[in-house]
């Protein structure tokens, strides 16, 4: 038996408890994993709390990335004992996830752990991080650097939010962060944060145009947050879009992109090809620096999960949480 985290639809009402599963009815697959921690990101809070549409099918084990050590492999890539790393791929959607104590899934789908990060860093970082980095290798790409200006990073508190200030700010970037937390600002500051702007600076009625504020951006907020942080980026700016916690809308015009040359560029990690997630987790290893993982990093067991899921849903939590599947 198996102890994981399982969501189940009971005529319409959703639960989500710790429960023991046959380790046979694991999904197919040529990898067998040994997890040691997954973490709760956005997404699984989603699924834990409303359960579709993210969840395609149920029952459903959620977690959309674990780090673990192979315990049994067909796959030419992988043997027994190699410790591996995975994100997205559907799994925590449409399949079994890494809130449990074992996964069995395409070797295909797996990364080797970086030297220099555990399985408890990993999963601090998790599909959180590792969309900042394929962020910022974004912004890197359409040619934004530390002298393009100020690079503005919304929900800032969050998973993705605080990998982004804590990468930028090491990479010697001008990081302005904006939160609806007015007292989490000594923490943003700690990641690297220049400047701390309140959300609601953003959340207001969109113009077309306003006055020129930042360089760049990334964008975990969607919608009306969006919408302004286009109309404020600088002529030529890039701005990266990687959430949707404010909502899936864009209520914005197209001054921006005919009157600045702003460019919107979105990031999409789910499936992203193994040759930018080797090279995403490479320099997360070396370029998120370890105190400012350590700082975001908050520990957790996999009973911990539901209520760590209802909390993030309600805007209550920050930084990330590694859960040790085994306790």
């Amino acid at each position: 038996m198996v102890r994981a985290i399982v969501i189940a639809d009971d005529d319409g009402s959703i639960t989500t408890r710790v429960s023991e599963v046959e380790e046979a009815d694991l999904p197919e697959g040529d990898v067998v994993v040994d997890v040691a921690y997954s973490t709760v990101n956005y997404k699984d809070a989603l699924a834990m709390v409303n359960g579709r549409p993210v969840v395609a099918s149920f029952p459903m084990v959620p977690g959309v990335d674990f780090a673990g050590t192979v315990v049994s492999s067909e796959h030419a890539a992988w043997r027994p004992g190699d410790a591996v790393v995975l994100n997205g791929w559907g799994v925590g959607e449409r399949r079994w996830g890494g809130l449990a104590e074992r996964a069995r899934v395409d070797g295909d789908w797996l990364v080797a752990r970086p030297g220099g990060l555990s399985a408890r860093d990993c999963m601090v970082i998790g599909t959180a991080g590792y969309t900042a980095m394929l962020s910022v290798m974004l912004l890197e790409q359409q040619g934004v650097n530390p002298g393009s200006g100020p690079v503005l990073v919304t929900g800032a508190t969050g998973g993705v939010g605080s990998v982004a200030v804590a990468v930028l700010a090491g990479l010697g970037y001008e990081v302005v962060a904006a939160t609806g937390k007015a007292s989490e600002e000594a923490y943003l500051r700690a990641l690297g944060a220049a400047d701390v702007v309140d959300r609601a600076e953003l959340s207001g009625d969109v113009r077309p145009l306003a006055k020129q504020r930042w360089g760049a951006a990334i964008d975990n907020v969607g919608s009306v947050v969006l919408a302004n942080v286009l109309a404020a980026t600088a002529y030529g700016g890039t701005v990266i879009a990687c959430g949707n916690a404010g909502g899936m809308d864009l209520p914005s015009s197209v001054a921006p992109f005919i009157l600045r040359g702003v460019r919107l560029v979105g990031v999409e990690s789910v499936m992203a090809p193994i040759e930018l997630r080797r090279t995403a987790w490479a320099r997360l290893a070396t370029e998120l620096p370890a105190s400012a993982r350590d700082a975001m990093a908050l520990d957790a067991t996999l009973a911990d999960a539901p209520d760590i899921a209802r909390r993030m849903l309600a805007g209550e939590t920050r930084g990330r949480y590694a859960v040790d599947v085994r306790s």
